[in-house]
């Protein structure tokens, strides 16, 4: 399978880059050239040996891999595999450990002896591990080398655990953590405090003995250090940029971790290119930006010092071009986001009838729709519009135990105070006390405890939508299936997930729907309930009512389309953007501190009124009305 973006204007790559419509095609791409030596070796009668990464990024190459030995039985038999890297200290059974991951993944579905599997070990002392590391190596050396060695990246540019700061000559061995993989890690254990601080790694040195190095990276959080990477100069402050000096290395992206290429963000600054509509927008949103000056202030000379000549000749005039450009990105405004009712829609993003209009807003989580397009959704309330929301999932794992404990000491007053006796009741709630002030760090909840934090999260989102003016029987709890395991790591979506979005839409019949379209982690939850939608949607298509639905993408907490992409823009005055403000405030296990923060400690209110006055101030400097914040959309067209 190969790239769908042309490596033609590759100059600024340092290493050989190809880049997937998505991590599922790159995947495959992956795993068949795993196959391929595996079965070249096989034929010679000689053994494979395979350096392993875990995370996120390689699951789907695993799945691939299994696929593979069961249907064209890829044979497993004289692969001998290492794993780059252990927390430490790290019990094999624990939920984050990855001898659980790897055999959850690939080990238990394919025919590789036990024995040929290493894994660097967490359980061992600290006296033993000197010893252990250096006994690695010389497996790794006694086998010949790795043959491939498959590798993520993390956003301080370490593979394996080679943080910031490692030497290209490094051995495996033992290592301290950097703050910000702390911080990305904490998700997976239920809070950075549990994240442990030191892992054994594979050293640079030893990855770079490899054979042939694949490293992959999937989604527009991994963009900025894939540039680093790729296009960057060779720093220990970056370990990735290592792979620059192997000869036979390559890096494989799915379009969106790709965004900050040279090729891919500014191709121009290459060379000639087949100017489209999309990429003249974007060019002079950039151009403008660049130069610090209104769109309609760019001149000729402008255009011409920033490989922008060609759009003068294929095109007219700066003056022309600039017209065009602030034009399309003016029409994007707008503040009847359900369209406005006997007016002139030529030139709007939404259409004026039928209004008013059903709109059904897809939330992955329970806060997700406030936080995300709260101003939008209290404008489609106000301007009477028949407006619900589908919670997709219970959110359940985002709360903290304290916060169930209080809840739980709530029922057993409750009944005290009011003299109820409800034996059971009372019952459930003395084993889900008991069960939070016993549980292990990193434990998976009970039942009790996961159908009381899910209560916790509905309640919130209850009271939100109370405060935009939804009525209970506008407000839907999915609770898909893929969600409900208590862990971090989701099931892959189901045909029961794709069923129940599919009979709410039937259901409902709207004639816009709005969906969380982040791409920035493609196994997370947002990533997962639009693929949901999606699938929904695809099969709905074909009934006459379809015809009439309109799906928009809003973006979550942490990132906001690119200004030259939106095609909706909702401006809020102050008064708006302090009602969404409050109905945020209603999700009150996840003020303060949401459990699972990441490197930015903000609150989800102040990350999302910083991004919608970005949006506003991006608007502004590109010469449009000046506005207070605003929340941005992009059409899926299906």
């Amino acid at each position: 399978m190969s790239p769908v973006i042309s490596a033609e204007y590759h100059q600024f790559e340092k290493i050989p880059t190809n880049i997937f419509e998505d991590s599922k095609n790159a995947s495959v791409y992956v795993a068949n050239e795993i196959a391929a030596t595996i079965r070249n070796n096989t034929e010679q009668d000689t053994h494979t040996v395979l350096g392993l990464a875990t995370g996120s990024t390689p699951t789907q190459v695993y799945d691939e891999l299994v696929r593979l030995h069961k249907e064209e039985g890829l044979d497993f038999g004289s692969v001998y595999t290492f794993n780059l890297d252990e927390y430490y200290p790290m019990q094999p059974d624990s939920l984050q450990s990855y001898v659980k991951y790897m055999n959850e993944y690939l080990f238990d579905h394919v025919n590789i002896p036990k024995e040929n599997i290493h894994i660097p070990d967490g359980t061992l002392s600290k006296s033993q591990i000197i010893s252990f590391c250096e006994h690695y190596e010389k497996k790794i050396e006694e086998l010949g080398g790795l043959d491939i060695q498959i590798l993520g990246i993390g956003r301080t540019g370490h593979i394996g655990f080679n943080e910031p700061g490692s030497s290209m000559d490094s051995k495996t061995r033992l290592i301290a953590l950097d703050h910000m993989t702390i911080m990305d890690a904490a998700s997976g254990f239920f809070g950075s405090e549990n994240v442990p601080r030191r892992a054994i790694t594979m050293g640079v040195g030893t990855i770079l003995g490899a054979k042939r190095l694949l490293l992959m990276a999937w989604g527009e959080g991994k963009a900025p250090i894939i540039k680093e990477a790729v296009e960057g100069d060779i720093t220990s402050h970056v370990p990735a940029t290592y792979l620059q000096k192997h000869e036979n290395s390559e890096i494989i992206l799915d379009a969106p971790a790709s965004a900050e290429l040279t090729r891919i963000k500014t191709p121009w600054l290459i060379g000639p290119i087949e100017w489209t509509d999309e990429l003249i927008r974007k060019a002079v949103v950039w151009l403008s930006l660049k130069m610090k000056k209104p769109i309609l202030k760019l001149t000729d000379q402008d255009y011409s010092e920033h490989g922008m000549n060609d759009i003068l000749s294929d095109f007219g005039t700066s003056y022309s071009i600039n017209i065009r450009v602030f034009n399309e990105i003016q029409h994007t405004i707008t503040g009847w986001p359900g369209g406005k009712p006997n007016a002139d829609d030529t030139t709007r993003p939404e259409r004026k009838e039928p209004f008013p209009k059903r709109v059904l807003i897809f939330s992955p989580h329970p806060d997700d729709d406030v936080i995300s397009m709260g101003g939008t959704f209290i404008r489609l309330a106000d301007q009477g519009h028949e407006v619900h929301v589908a919670y997709q999932t219970s959110g359940n794992i985002a709360v903290f135990d304290e916060e169930a404990l209080r809840f739980a000491d709530f029922v057993t007053d409750y009944s005290d105070a009011f003299g109820i006796k409800d034996d059971e009741a009372i019952r459930v709630f003395d084993e889900a006390r008991s069960f939070i002030r016993n549980k292990e760090s990193g434990e998976v909840d009970s039942e009790q405890i996961k159908k009381i934090k899910g209560l916790i999260r509905r309640g919130e989102a209850k009271a939100a939508c109370r405060f935009v003016g939804i009525p209970d029987e506008y407000m839907h709890f999915m609770d898909l299936p893929f969600y409900e395991t208590g862990k971090i790591r989701k099931k892959p979506i189901g045909p029961e997930d794709v069923r129940l979005v599919k009979e709410l839409i039937e259901k409902i019949k709207p004639h816009q729907i709005y969906a969380a379209g982040d791409l920035s982690d493609p196994h997370g939850t947002h990533r997962v309930c639009l693929s949901a939608i999606f699938s929904a949607v695809n099969e709905l298509k074909n009934e006459p009512w379809m015809s009439d639905c309109w799906v928009w993408l809003y973006r979550g907490a942490w990132q906001e389309w690119g200004i030259d992409e939106i095609e909706m823009a909702v401006p809020l005055s102050p008064a708006e953007r302090d009602r969404k403000r409050s109905a945020i405030f209603k999700h009150q296990s996840q003020k303060d501190r949401p459990l699972f923060p990441g490197t930015d400690k903000r609150e989800f209110w102040q990350r999302a009124e910083q991004r919608n006055q970005q949006t506003a101030q991006l608007y502004d400097e590109l010469g449009l009305a000046e506005y207070e914040a605003m929340e941005a959309f992009v059409r899926w067209k299906f």
